[in-house]
């Protein structure tokens, strides 16, 4: 039997994501639990569950320590929580490199125990060969190209690429992904300039990250725009909210109650009520 939460059917489908090519401008977030996913369905296009799990909810320092298990495990909190936006889960480090048929099985099991609508992978020319074995076997697939976290050490850290001479590569990734059969592409961390080319070039949606406004859609980590961390905010970070100072307050308030016994109060306790009658 089937646990999967049932759609209506004006959810949103990658067909309906290739057609706002060009027009209005796809709005995307990423979502972890089923109380955030249910709090921006109703804004959003496209919904990310993003190995960005690990550093967001678990701590890790970056995604590279994240699982299969991980995955599934905020896939399903999140299908839970959405009717209308398309749902696209990460496939993790580890679970996609050695080529299109261990892809394509990590793939199938994101789709099957999660109900997701499309999975991501990150990477340019070197991943056009799954991502068309992947698409030519009915799993449909976003691309991620610029900056690609798990690259984080080839990389040498989270730096802007594209810069230079570099720019034309990042394009060939573009172009690569999309002619392979990607219905979008995530663009992270590039030159503004280079994000307008990637988007004139390719005829799928691209989804920018720290990229450019000319972008036909944009991508944030919804803790991050909603301020729930207060240490570390990327330069494309735009805080729409500052969750985390209201989140202190209220957990200090609460303690303070609670260390001078006024909560709980009246309105927070049972009485004795009437008495239950017994059995006869």
């Amino acid at each position: 039997m089937s646990t999967q939460t049932a759609r209506p059917a004006k959810a949103l489908t990658p067909p309906d994501i290739i057609a706002r090519k060009g027009g209005d401008p796809l709005v995307c977030l990423t979502a972890y639990t089923t109380p955030v996913a249910k709090l921006v369905d109703g804004h959003c296009d496209l919904i990310l569950v993003g190995d960005s799990v690990g550093m967001v909810v678990h701590g890790l320092d970056n995604t590279l320590g994240v699982t299969m298990e991980m995955m599934i495990l905020h896939g399903q909190a999140v299908r839970r929580g959405l009717r209308h936006a398309l749902m696209v889960v990460d496939l993790p480090f580890g679970a996609y490199e050695a080529g299109p048929d261990q892809a394509f099985a990590n793939a199938v099991r994101l789709v099957k125990e999660t109900g997701c609508d499309a999975i991501k992978i990150e990477g340019g020319v070197h991943m056009a060969e799954t991502i068309r074995f992947l698409t030519e076997r009915s799993i449909p697939v976003v691309a991620h190209i610029g900056l690609t976290p798990q690259s984080i050490r080839r990389f040498g850290g989270y730096k802007v690429q594209g810069r230079g001479d570099a720019a034309d590569h990042v394009l060939a990734d573009a172009v690569a992904v999309s002619e392979a059969g990607a219905f979008a592409v995530v663009v992270e961390s590039v030159p503004e300039s280079l994000g307008t080319r990637i988007t004139e070039a390719i005829a799928v949606p691209t989804i920018g990250i720290g990229a450019s406004a000319t972008c036909d859609g944009q991508i944030l980590v919804v803790d991050d725009m909603l301020g729930m961390f207060t240490d570390f905010t990327p330069k494309f970070v735009k805080r729409y909210g500052e969750l985390a100072g209201h989140a202190q307050e209220a957990i200090a308030r609460y303690a303070e109650e609670v260390r001078t016994r006024t909560f709980p109060g009246p309105d927070h306790v049972y009485g004795e009520g009437p008495a239950k009658a017994g059995k006869t």
